[in-house]
Parts: structure tokens; C-alpha cells; sequence
């Protein structure tokens, strides 16, 4: 999808303008999708972090939070304390402690991101196809250059 002929700078900027509005209000709707929740916006993206993953290690989730251990550790001791993880260790290597979604206890976030993914769904029919592909391809590409900026930051 490489385009070869000059895009006219009024929408480029318009299209960094959007994005940066598009970012805000994510930002700003996951702050009160944690409230709802009764966390803080870190405690809920790490346990979307869980969630993806279907489980993982504190390490783990330092390694990919850019956190520390120690502040890892308060994460997972609310997230559980919430009910939403339980600790759990590995029965082939008992040094070995993962974070295990509660699924049990997760209807809240069903509250939560049920009525965004059919909202969502509406929007997406409004489009092709081929116009989707187009959009899935500008996500996948944008989240591969937000990791890069961001690795970039830690150094």
C-alpha cells in the first residue's frame, strides 16, 4: 500500500490532528473505563495485558509496562484484591508465579467494552471491505510505530 504521488500537506495535518484527538480520548475513555472498574488506568491496561496474554509473569509484565517489579507487584496485589487476577504457580516449576484472569469476576469489563464493540461494529459497517483492510492496515502499522517512538524514549 505504498503510495507513490504527493499527499497535500493540509491532510496530513489534519490526519495528525485527528490522531492526536483519536489518542486523547482513548486515553480518556480508558481512565473511566478504570474508575468503572475501581482501579487506576495502569492496573486495568495491565490487566488487558492478562487478559491477551491468558496469563503472565510479574517479569513479564515489567518487561512490557517499562514498570518496575516492585511497582508490578502493587499492580497485581490490587488486581487481585479486585478479584479480577488470582496468583498462580507453575506446577512444573514451582519458582514460577503467574497472574491468571478470574473470568468468573469479569463481567464488569463486559459492562464496559460490550456496547464499545457493538458501537464499533456500527461504525465499521459503514465501510468497505477494502476500506477496512485499509484501516486495519493503518492501525497495525501505527501501533508498530508508537512501540519504535516509545523504545526510543527508554533510551
Amino acid at each position: 500500500m505504498n503510495r507513490q504521488e504527493p499527499v497535500a500537506p493540509e491532510l496530513i495535518n489534519a490526519l495528525l490532528e485527528a490522531s492526536k484527538r483519536l489518542s486523547t480520548q482513548t486515553v480518556f475513555f480508558h481512565q473511566a473505563a478504570a474508575k468503572y472498574l475501581g482501579l487506576n488506568i495502569t492496573d486495568h491496561k495491565c490487566l488487558d495485558i492478562v487478559l491477551g496474554m491468558g496469563r503472565a509473569t510479574a517479569g513479564q509484565l515489567a518487561e512490557l509496562t517499562g514498570l518496575t517489579t516492585g511497582a508490578i507487584t502493587s499492580v497485581i496485589n490490587r488486581l487481585e484484591k479486585a478479584g479480577f487476577v488470582r496468583r498462580a504457580k507453575d506446577p512444573k516449576d514451582l519458582r514460577i508465579v503467574y497472574v491468571e484472569p478470574v473470568y468468573a469476576n469479569l463481567q464488569p469489563l463486559g459492562d464496559i467494552f460490550g456496547p464499545l464493540g457493538e458501537a464499533m461494529s456500527k461504525l465499521f459497517s459503514r465501510y468497505s471491505e477494502d476500506e477496512l483492510r485499509v484501516i486495519l492496515d493503518y492501525h497495525e502499522r501505527s501501533i508498530q510505530v508508537l512501540a519504535r517512538v516509545a523504545e526510543r524514549l527508554k533510551e
